[in-house]
């Protein structure tokens, strides 16, 4: 069972309204929710998110599969779903798993992309902003509720933006993953940044960050939930939907761009992991 503690979805006529306005057109809220989910729940989006979606697990934990992947999502982790993927999540034996959630738009979510879709961890310690979180929560909250004046959503939005930037930038912005992560976690995720356009082994990354590949292996999984080479993956499917969204370039010339030799073997992982092939995600976009 799902029940909306609180639900606040914004009106279409709204959304589009905050499309064209200069001061919320490039990143706007469109839903607002606090879930409680009862244990063993499954909860299945089978078709593509119109918006993004950030997730923020305040109690319990759940697995949640995203682009065929299945991770953990526990107590004070949280993750950002990208706009055009599905999702399936099912809730451990907490009675219930809490859930802070949102989903939003505009043209500055398009370039956060890249920060999305990895669970993330948010340590708490006396210099990070969780609790800071909850409050922003409440304060949009309680904004929407006084309805929807021009100033009023100016407000909001600006108020959402710096919610926004506590998870979007966590590690580059408070101790949150600093505390946790390894040295190498980081050094590691920023040469597969720094080379999507390649296509990189388990051992040539272990090279690079100077440890052995199954240390590393382990160590990854351990820190992110994610194999390595899926984690990789995954990062390059999620930029080959940003290609797809915003630019014309042909399927086989964004697989080159990156690092598949076959772009066969692109369209393929492709429709694995997102459930359509890349023609059919960018005509639905396009719509």
């Amino acid at each position: 069972m799902i029940i909306k503690k609180r639900f606040i979805k914004l009106p279409a006529s709204l959304i589009e309204i905050q499309k064209s306005d200069p001061l919320t057109r490039d990143l706007y809220l469109c839903e607002l929710s606090e879930l409680l989910i009862s244990k063993k729940t499954n909860w299945k989006r089978e078709w593509p998110l119109s918006n993004h979606f950030l997730l923020y697990c305040t109690k319990g934990d759940c697995l949640i599969t995203i682009a065929k992947d299945t991770v953990r999502l526990g107590q004070d982790q949280f993750v950002v779903i990208p706009q055009g993927f599905v999702f399936e999540l099912i809730t451990g034996l907490s009675d219930p798993t809490e859930f802070l959630a949102c989903q939003f738009n505009g043209a500055k979510s398009k370039i956060l992309e890249r920060e999305f879709s990895a669970v993330r961890n948010l340590v708490p310690s006396i210099h990070n902003r969780v609790a800071n979180r909850r409050m922003l929560f409440d304060e949009v909250f309680n904004n929407l509720s006084r309805g929807y004046p021009n100033s009023n959503m100016h407000y909001i939005n600006f108020t959402f933006a710096h919610l926004l930037a506590t998870f979007v930038f966590a590690s580059q912005t408070s101790d949150d993953l600093l505390v946790e992560e390894n040295p190498v976690i980081q050094k590691t995720m920023r040469f597969l940044e720094l080379n999507i356009d390649t296509k990189l082994t388990l051992q040539e990354i272990a090279d690079e960050v100077g440890i052995s590949s199954t240390y590393l292996s382990t160590l990854f999984r351990k820190s992110t939930n994610y194999s390595l080479i899926s984690y990789f993956s995954h990062l390059k499917i999620v930029r080959a939907c940003e290609y797809l969204d915003q630019t014309n370039l042909k399927i086989k010339e964004i697989a080159f761009l990156l690092g598949y030799a076959d772009p066969y073997y692109f369209s393929k992982d492709f429709q694995k992991k997102m459930g359509l092939s890349p023609r059919n995600y960018r005509k639905r976009i396009q719509v």
